[in-house]
């Protein structure tokens, strides 16, 4: 077994800062699709962050060395955790609040410890990671209502595609483990970008063409933020608290994303959810808790000394 990282100052406050950074996502989204369209808005997205990994790699020297079987790792990766995800989750969007977006996108990791159960021999299901996952996906269940698949309709179809978006980057997990797993993060990350770009720019011009107009001030800054920090940075920072804190810590992001998200959206956009919503998050966050195992230990260590 891994021996669990000891967490610092600095990789807390990094953790939060890239909580808060994926949690502006939603917010930013929302306000670019105020003036661009969805497929326009993936494709800037991942084409400014593909050119700012690269310019990254150049600065930093990094060796850059390929083959058919890395590119065909990129193509992969950009459509099941580039292409599909912010395709879907951007739609999505359009039909429903950003903060719910971003509870549904916590799901990621149930479905990851699913996925992987079925697709990789080293990742079996274990009664805790079975118990984890049936209580986080029992608070999507919970957030998504009954009352969305009762009476279906385009906000529930919103919902689904969002969810949707959540089983492609568990696929995309898998999808690195065996085909990205030999290379430097951050080639991997301009790689993957790079294919998404490749497939999305024909998407945007074929659905949406040219942008009509010049977008609002506060819609270019949000996309500006979203290429450049939310997706180029962001897959840099993640990389850092990736080797200095380990994943089982870096696993707290995604705890954390969702209240970002909920804060953003309800002072900037004044979006209210349903109560059913946070006790769905109140849900996925415990499953959370028991898929890392730490807070059981603690418990028992706790039941055992007394």
């Amino acid at each position: 077994m891994t021996q669990q990282k000891t967490m610092t100052s600095l990789d807390w406050a990094e953790i939060l800062l890239l909580a808060a950074i994926w949690g502006g996502v939603f917010l930013a989204t929302a306000i670019v699709l105020r003036d661009l369209p969805v497929f326009t808005l993936v494709a800037a997205r991942v084409g400014g962050g593909a050119l700012a990994l690269w310019a990254y790699l150049l600065i930093r020297r990094i060796p850059i060395q390929l083959g058919r079987a890395e590119l065909v790792g990129f193509l992969g990766m950009g459509l099941l955790n580039n292409v599909i995800p912010f395709a879907l989750m951007a739609w999505g969007q359009t039909h429903i609040e950003s903060s719910l977006t971003a509870i549904f996108n916590a799901s990621t990791a149930f479905f990851g410890v699913i996925t992987a159960a079925a697709m990789l021999a080293d990742e079996r299901l274990s009664a805790r990671k079975t118990s984890g996952v049936l209580l986080g996906l029992g608070g999507v269940v919970i957030a998504l209502g009954w009352e969305s698949l009762r009476s279906f309709d385009i906000r529930s179809l919103a919902q689904l595609a969002v969810i949707a978006g959540t089983l492609s980057y568990a696929c995309a997990g898998v999808w690195a483990r065996k085909r990205l797993g030999h290379l430097r993060p951050e080639l991997a990350a301009a790689g993957m970008l790079s294919a998404a770009t490749l497939i999305m720019l024909p998407l945007a011009l074929a659905y949406d063409g040219l942008p009509a107009k010049i977008p609002a001030p506060e819609s270019i800054a949000a996309l500006l933020f979203i290429m450049l920090i939310a997706t180029a940075g962001a897959y840099l920072l993640y990389y850092r608290i990736l080797a200095r804190a380990g994943a089982a810590n870096l696993m707290l992001v995604t705890l954390l994303i969702p209240p970002f998200a909920i804060i953003f959206g309800a002072a900037v956009l004044g979006e209210r959810l349903p109560l059913r919503s946070y006790a769905g998050l109140g849900l996925i966050a415990l499953g959370m808790l028991v898929l890392d195992g730490r807070f059981l230990r603690r418990l028992a260590r706790r039941a055992l000394a007394r």
